[in-house]
């Protein structure tokens, strides 16, 4: 049974929802005539959060926020309390597709155009009963039933029914129009596990606690920090380092980028490398001995490194390995995570 329940916490992390109404708003049937399409049950809507409160098992409960919204893809961060997964749909030819997963990301980093060639399909037109397709060798997904009437903690609704069946168990997903996935019902033999809708919140941001670190050159250490950082749908995460990296949270600390300088890039590549590129400002703004600029470069290594969750970070110039009168690096060469000479501001 343990085995099966674990097996029900994965299933969870891949519910993804988009939308927003007013709190305590009724669904109501559309009134139109034109047939019913995805875009009518699974909206994209960006800096919006979504929370939902589960039943059954610890990792039920959960929120949803977007990440990036470009065209017809979306981007969409789940946290369960216990981890959070990254996915991206795609919503084309009258099919919703995961084109891509990764669970334990806590990073923030738009892989909209990055996805797996091995998609799921979450919903396909026309949206009527009897629409199925295979999503594996062992599972099938239909509509089963429309005009469902589903209690949430946030409202009533009518929604369409999708289950997935596989041998051991079977889910249910509701769909409301104007909104996206409204609840979510995991069935394993006498047990049940559901997860219903119960906030939706708009201009809402993404937040994360991230260590900063900043050299002291009159003390010869680093000292590292927590900063609170703020995510809108598609703000690009090496501006909002940039700004943070600036913004010195005492005097006595160095600065780590000079006024002009820019983050021309960042990210994790497959090598899990993080790769961060600099104009060439970043030289001739810094103004320090080896020491300092060690210190400096140490600062951003380890802050970057730890957001990504790897050691290993590589610092160029407009694409180029870094080079100036102290350090001067090979292609491919990079600096490691270390923070022995660090600590924490009081």
């Amino acid at each position: 049974m343990k085995k099966h329940l674990c097996v029900t916490i994965l299933l969870f992390l891949l519910v993804l929802i988009s939308g927003c109404v007013d709190k305590n708003v009724v669904n109501t049937a559309k009134q139109t005539n034109a047939p019913l399409t995805i875009n009518d049950y699974f909206p994209f809507k960006e800096n919006t959060k979504y929370d939902y409160e589960g039943r059954g098992n610890e990792y039920a409960s959960y929120n949803v926020f977007v990440d990036y919204l470009t065209g017809n893809r979306i981007q969409l961060r789940s946290n369960n309390g216990g981890s959070e997964t990254v996915k991206v749909l795609e919503n084309k030819d009258g099919i919703l597709t995961i084109l891509l997963t990764k669970g334990e990301c806590y990073y923030r980093e738009d892989f909209t155009q990055k996805p797996n060639s091995n998609g799921e399909i979450l919903l396909k037109e026309p949206l009527k009963i009897g629409t199925k397709w295979n999503i594996s060798d062992d599972k099938k997904r239909y509509i089963s039933n429309v005009g469902v009437k589903i209690n949430t903690p946030l409202g009533n609704y009518e929604t369409l029914e999708v289950t997935t069946s596989a041998k051991d168990y079977k889910t249910l997903h509701y769909y409301a129009q104007n909104i996206g996935l409204v609840k979510t019902v995991f069935v394993l033999e006498a047990d049940e596990i559901t997860s219903a809708l119960s906030g939706i919140e708009k201009n809402i941001p993404l937040t994360q606690m991230v260590k900063f670190y900043y050299p002291n050159v009159n003390e010869d250490k680093l000292y590292s920090t927590y900063k609170k950082l703020t995510f809108y749908t598609n703000d690009a995460t090496k501006d909002i380092f940039e700004k943070a990296f600036k913004n010195l949270p005492k005097e006595n600390l160095g600065a780590v980028l000079g006024p002009n300088v820019k983050i021309n890039s960042l990210y994790l590549n497959k090598d899990n490398i993080v790769y961060v590129d600099f104009p060439k400002e970043f030289l001739s703004e810094m103004n320090a001995g080896s020491g300092y600029e060690g210190m400096i470069l140490q600062s951003i290594t380890n802050t970057l490194g730890e957001y990504y969750g790897v050691d290993k970070v590589i610092i160029t110039i407009e694409g180029n390995p870094y080079s100036s009168g102290h350090f001067m690096m090979e292609k491919g060469e990079y600096f490691k995570v270390d923070t022995n000479n660090s600590l924490e501001l009081k």
